[in-house]
């Protein structure tokens, strides 16, 4: 019991889990500089804590925390749902180079021409 408040009950495992998605990630594909290894981070933690949260919300399965294998299940939730938040802002960050120097009127154009 104590080692569970030591790490701050089930928001620690979740934290947990948003900390190793965060790392996994980044070796996966390293940010090309500071802005966006600080935008991944913020992104993939975000995206583990509260993705995870809305998932086990949605799903209905708070009472897995009763167990130990029930927090470790938890735990893998949160690390799963903090992967796609790396992925998003990586093709955010290449969506923006693609077009640097391009007027708002050209890129309006390509969204215009790209939904129909």
């Amino acid at each position: 019991m104590a080692g569970w408040k030591l790490i701050g009950g089930l928001a620690g495992l979740g934290a947990i889990g948003a900390g190793l998605a965060a790392v996994v990630v980044m070796c996966i594909t390293t940010p090309r500089d500071p802005k966006e290894w600080a935008v991944g981070l913020i992104s993939t933690v975000m995206a583990s804590v509260a993705g995870g949260s809305a998932v086990v919300q949605y799903m209905g399965i708070q009472h897995w925390a009763n167990s130990h294998f029930g927090l470790i299940a938890l735990l893998g939730l949160c690390f799963t749902c903090g992967l796609p938040g790396w992925a998003v802002v990586r093709w955010t960050f290449n969506a923006i180079r693609k077009r640097d120097g391009k007027g708002i009127d050209e890129i309006a154009q390509e969204v215009r021409d790209g939904l129909r």
